[in-house]
């Protein structure tokens, strides 16, 4: 199975899922936190502009795919 990640916007959401996790119908996992992610949430809170983690990771891959492009015609 694909993991998905899920934002609860209500509470009662909640409740219904810790139940199917005790009835073993999901397994509900914390995503750790990192360094960077803990540094960027603080500098987020600093300013308004401030990308999300998905655009970081966007522009991340982008110059990496660029990067490995110019390996492989070399």
């Amino acid at each position: 199975m694909d993991p998905l990640k899920i934002e609860i916007l209500n509470p009662k959401a909640l409740k219904l899922i810790k139940g199917l996790e005790e009835l073993k119908l999901i397994k509900v996992q914390q995503e750790p936190k990192t360094k960077v992610r803990e540094y960027l949430k603080r500098m987020r809170s600093k300013s308004k502009t401030a990308p999300n983690p998905d655009e970081i990771v966007k522009v991340v891959n982008q110059v990496r795919a660029e990067r490995n492009a110019g390996k492989k015609g070399t």
